[in-house]
């Protein structure tokens, strides 16, 4: 019998996965949550389930939070992350951070229950879209990481948010004239010509 927990703030996706997994034989919900706190005040409790279906975006502590937390403590509930997002950012996030399978709430019942059943098993589960989606994200993202320094980093991410060069160097404890010297270097690593351009590239990069 294979316990599972459900948590999503959205009810009627919550109540209906419940009832949908309680017509499988070897299935047993034996929990649902509507956001994260009530599920890890659930878990310091008793960890006596196997696997928790998670939501990312929920009120309060979200899926990202709960999973960083059950890593950390070395939990022995293996988490599947339900989402309606498919960016290769969330889900290589999750995977990093000890989701074992990752399913778009659009899935049918037949991939849920596989998945489900895989990762019971202490396997993990990811469709090959899904891990497509996450490769493609990790090996942009190695390149950008690698392309500038921590401080470009830095300032990039402060022109982002539009910052002023001299309102960057003051955070920054620069000169002006360095600020600019690595908005010029941003600007060339990135092969653009202009602020507008490194927004749009940088966070086409995930950069940003």
């Amino acid at each position: 019998m294979i316990k599972i927990v459900v948590t999503d703030d959205h009810k009627l996706f919550r109540m209906g996965l419940a009832e949908l997994l309680k017509k499988q034989e070897d299935f047993n919900v034996i929990a649902t949550f509507e956001d994260g706190d009530l599920f890890l005040d659930f878990v310091t409790e008793t960890q006596d389930f196997d696997i928790v279906l998670l939501d990312i975006n929920m009120p309060n502590t979200d899926g990202f939070e709960v999973l960083r937390k059950l890593n950390k403590t070395k939990s022995t509930v293996k988490p599947i992350v339900i989402s309606m997002f498919d960016d290769g950012n969330y889900i290589a996030k999750c995977a990093k951070n000890g989701a074992f399978g990752y399913l778009l709430k659009n899935a049918d019942e037949e991939e849920l229950i596989k998945a489900i059943k895989i990762v019971a098993q202490g396997k993990k589960y990811f469709t090959q879209a899904i891990a497509e989606k996450m490769i493609d994200f990790m090996a942009i993202d190695s390149t950008s990481k690698n392309l500038l320094s921590k401080k470009e980093t830095e300032v990039l991410l402060l022109l982002s948010k539009g910052f002023t060069t001299k309102e960057i160097a003051a955070q920054l404890f620069v000169s002006t004239r360095t600020t600019e010297t690595h908005r010029a270097n941003i600007l060339k690593k990135l092969e653009v010509k202009n602020t507008a351009q490194l927004i749009k590239k940088a966070t086409e990069q995930k950069l940003i």
